[in-house]
């Protein structure tokens, strides 16, 4: 490989950046370069293209938008000559077989579909190096997974260099495309060519953001601490554009890029600028002639309310403006002569529109999961656009005082890290039948688990993965404790011991029944007792172990019904007891007539629970209570107690005891039991994380199968399902099917193109409006597909799939009536969407029409009428550059 000569290359210093991804390429490495926005990742790529060209290979220029692709075209023509510079972006192809072809990161996937992984397809010959510009898209949570599928199909020979904004875990990027990809070395670099100030704009004036060591939020702006009412009702309302604008060329800081979430919010900036003029005669000048010349060709193109202004040097740029219109501020901007333009944060996204000052209106945004403060890498992004290489010393970021956010969360966006990379891997239906129609299912599941997501989860799983291991151990350290002791000794003398704690329970249960019979008979009987009767007592007034016999000597009266029992004990004792303290009472005994005479003593107060000892005479008296009979049990207790008594001796015998405490070896295997069961559940859940992506990936199969897509044993794709796998799309199912069920058969061109755009047209907003209605054929067809959608519907449900299944009604009708020829201008007047909206529904359109003449195993006559459909849609301004 010859060497090049950087100097003759570059004629200006290399950063050591730079330096450092060259000797990487040269090394035959990949790179992964991490640099902030406007710092010269470009120049790395550029590089692989002059080696390229050098060696006679070729290069793959990978952007994620079609705008960023064309303006890619036309630096490379210009810096490598028209002829070796092509481009691809699905409905344009033009010099292909260029040795350097720039194209949409979508089409660099599709063209490794077709490709066992690991060999290099026709598609990829002589290809060197392959650039993946914006590689923190993969971030993006639509998209992302077309970076992942790139980098996991990519032919190991080819080189690869992904050029990203700085990201908080690009060494975990270097070292998973390192894994899957090949040997990956990480470029990361923090410094800017122009530095930036973070400032902070309020109706004061505009003040640094940051202390001097650019770590904390400026003391100077630092809310005053006063009552909440007090700092509510100073909320006031946001500063007027026009005070931000002049502030701003007060201290020359334009030009600027001003951004707003809204494209309303834009348009309605530049009415708010009023007649304000930025420019001066000369500036003035060159825009007239630039801007007459360019409504002299695209005279549709003119942007209601926008002319005027532009003249000015005032711009709006969203994407509810044409392409067309875009196109002309983008260049006017970068030749220096509009010196602000009102933007959403879509011009952050690679779009060359470097500025001296980036305005960020407002610190959080409106998104489809509510609202939100932005992001570290949202707000860095926008961020970066400020300061231009070689004409900045500075670059300014300028954030507003507003009535939701002030200095605080400002000073805290600034000073944050960028956000770390997550993976948007996803199986879909074309994934899974472009990978089975070259793959067998068991490559196809090696694949799917070589993803980034699969990499971060076995990453973040490792702790867990740790405490399996840790898990593990414990069982083993427990079960060698047990590890001569048969399971079934255990296992025998736990049933033996529930038994025996069921069999007491039930002995409990039949005592206390016995005892509430025998307690209801006493109760009645104790009524009728007289001096001299015997009986016994135990009880809470009688705390005794066994019953003890007594004499009643007399009553004493109660708060209750039931009098106090005075009695003398066969212990020469006297009780004061309630009638829940007798035991038994015997009638059956002749009473002892001589307590007739005993009086208790005089110091015993006649409560409950009060006992003193007898006398002499007292003595004389026990002495002739008999001996009693012994206690009566119920029969059953009588069975139920030698029940518990056997049980207790087969325990005391069991030959578990030989090896040690019966008691303590079952704790240790009910221990065991419950590490198994952790261990188990830990399994399943690591289990579950890694293999997610494969579990959807069977689903979407199962799917295919009953759609018939697939075959029955094989799994190879059938003929629908090889018409489906050559379909792009959100649903390649949904389309395939549609395309396959016979419906589209017999349409006019302009039926045929209305039919497709309701298949992949999506209208978010709930209030859009068209003066059109669709035609009588199109409705038939939309009636005959509801029920394939239902069917779909259903099916994803069943299986928690939720790829969208558009069915477009409304808005297709303006398809319909550009495709039957009506002007421009009348069409943007019949409808709520904004000029934008309408080209990206065309477009979504003509892309889906494109790839219907390529599809296998439909009729020629559908592939006729969607050429015929194309031709009808594609003028101007849905066929200009994006």
């Amino acid at each position: 490989m010859s060497e090049l000569d950087l100097s003759a290359l570059f004629p200006f210093d290399l950063d050591d950046f730079q330096y450092q991804a060259i000797d990487a390429l040269n090394a035959g490495k990949s790179a992964i370069v991490c640099a902030p926005t406007g710092s010269g990742k470009t120049l790395i790529g550029e590089y692989a293209i002059y080696r390229a060209l050098a060696n006679e290979r070729r290069v793959f220029y990978t952007t994620p938008l079609k705008a960023l692709s064309n303006q890619k075209l036309r630096d490379f023509q210009e810096q490598f000559g028209e002829e070796n510079v092509g481009l691809l972006t699905g409905d344009i192809s033009l010099n292909r077989d260029a040795p350097v072809v720039v194209m949409t990161t979508e089409i660099f996937r599709n063209m490794l579909y077709g490709t066992p992984i690991g060999e290099v397809g026709t598609s990829v010959q002589g290809v060197q190096t392959v650039v993946l510009d914006e590689c923190h898209y993969m971030n993006d949570r639509q998209r992302g997974t077309v970076w992942e599928e790139s980098i996991i199909y990519c032919p190991p020979e080819i080189q690869l260099v992904g050029l990203s904004a700085t990201v908080a875990n690009s060494d975990q990027l270097t070292d998973w495309i390192s894994t899957v990809h090949g040997p990956t070395e990480l470029i990361y670099s923090e410094s800017r060519p122009v530095p930036l100030q973070f400032l902070f704009c309020n109706r004061k004036g505009v003040f640094p953001l940051l202390d001097k060591a650019g770590k904390r939020l400026n003391p100077r702006l630092k809310p005053r601490r006063n009552n909440p009412k007090q700092r509510r009702s100073n909320r006031r309302n946001a500063l007027a554009i026009s005070y931000v604008v002049s502030q701003l060329r007060k201290r020359d800081m334009l030009p600027a890029i001003y951004f707003i979430f809204s494209r309303r919010g834009c348009d309605r900036a530049v009415a708010d600028m009023g007649n304000i003029n930025l420019v001066n005669a000369e500036e003035a000048r060159q825009l007239k002639l630039t801007v007459d010349e360019f409504l002299g060709h695209n005279p549709e193109a003119a942007r209601e309310g926008q002319v005027e202004p532009l003249y000015r040097g005032i711009a709006a740029h969203h994407a509810g403006i044409l392409p067309a219109w875009k196109g002309l501020v983008e260049g006017l901007f970068q030749r220096g002569l509009i010196k602000v333009v009102f933007a959403t944060e879509t011009l952050a996204a690679g779009i060359n529109m470097p500025a001296r000052t980036t305005v960020i209106s407002s610190l959080s945004k409106r998104t489809d999961r509510g609202h939100r403060l932005l992001t570290a890498s949202e707000f860095l992004q926008m961020a970066g656009r400020a300061g231009r290489r070689g004409m900045d010393e500075q670059g300014y970021v300028v954030t507003l005082d507003t009535p939701f956010e002030g200095s605080v969360e400002a000073a805290h966006l600034a000073t944050s890290g960028a956000d770390p990379l997550v993976s948007q891997f996803t199986p879909t239906y074309g994934m899974v039948l472009n990978l089975l129609q070259t793959h067998t299912v068991d490559e196809a599941k090696e694949l799917v688990e070589r993803s980034f997501g699969q990499y971060l989860a076995s990453l973040t799983l490792r702790p867990q993965q740790q405490a399996i291991a840790d898990l593990e151990g414990e069982i083993a350290a427990a079960q060698a404790k047990l590890q001569n002791i048969d399971p079934q000794l255990l296992g025998d003398y736990e049933k033996l011991q529930e038994r025996l704690r069921e069999e007491r329970r039930i002995l409990k249960t039949l005592q206390q029944q016995a005892n509430e019979v025998q307690t209801k008979s006493l109760v009645l009987a104790l009524q009728f007792a007289v001096a001299g009767s015997i009986l016994r007592l135990k009880g809470k007034n009688v705390p005794v172990s066994d019953p003890l016999p007594a004499v009643l000597v007399t009553k004493a009266p109660s708060p209750g019904k039931a009098p106090y029992l005075v009695c003398l004990g066969q212990n020469n004792r006297w009780y004061v007891v309630t009638t829940k303290d007798v035991v038994t009472l015997h009638g059956e005994i002749p009473r002892i007539c001589a307590v007739d005479e005993l009086n208790p003593p005089a110091e015993m107060p006649l409560k409950p629970g009060q006992t003193r000892q007898g006398d002499e005479e007292t003595q004389g008296i026990v002495d002739r209570i008999p001996i009693l009979p012994p206690l009566e049990i119920a029969p059953e207790v009588t069975e139920w107690e030698e029940r518990v008594s056997e049980i207790e001796a087969e325990l005391q015998q069991h030959p578990l005891k030989e090896f040690g405490n019966p008691g303590t070896l079952i704790k240790r295997a009910k221990r065991i039991e419950k590490l198994q069961w952790k261990l188990s559940d830990r399994s399943e859940k690591v289990r579950y994380n890694l293999a997610r992506h494969w579990e959807e990936f069977l689903d979407l199969i199962d799917i295919l199968l009953e759609f018939g897509c697939l075959q029955e044993v094989s799994l190879k794709p059938t003929k629908l399902g090889e018409s489906t796998a050559a379909i792009r799309g959100d649903n390649e199912l949904w389309l395939g099917l549609a395309l396959s069920s016979g419906s589209f058969e017999g349409l006019s061109p302009e039926g045929f193109a209305t039919a497709c755009a309701a298949l992949v047209t999506e209208i978010s907003r709930p209030d859009t409006w068209t003066n059109y209605d669709v035609s009588g054929e199109v409705d038939e067809v939309l009636a005959q597909l509801r029920g394939v959608r239902r069917q779909l519907f259903q099916v994803q449900r069943r299986y928690q799939v939720a790829h969208p299944v558009w069915l477009e009604r409304d808005a297709i009708a303006l398809v319909e009536q550009w495709a039957n020829g009506v002007e421009w201008t009348e069409l943007c007047n019949h409808t709520s969407l904004d000029e934008g909206d309408i080209v990206r529904i065309l477009r979504r359109t003509l892309d889906f029409l494109s790839q219907i003449p390529h599809v296998p195993h439909i009729n020629d006559v559908l592939r006729m009428t969607a050429r015929d459909a194309s031709q009808r849609i594609d003028r101007f301004p849905v066929n200009e550059e994006a």
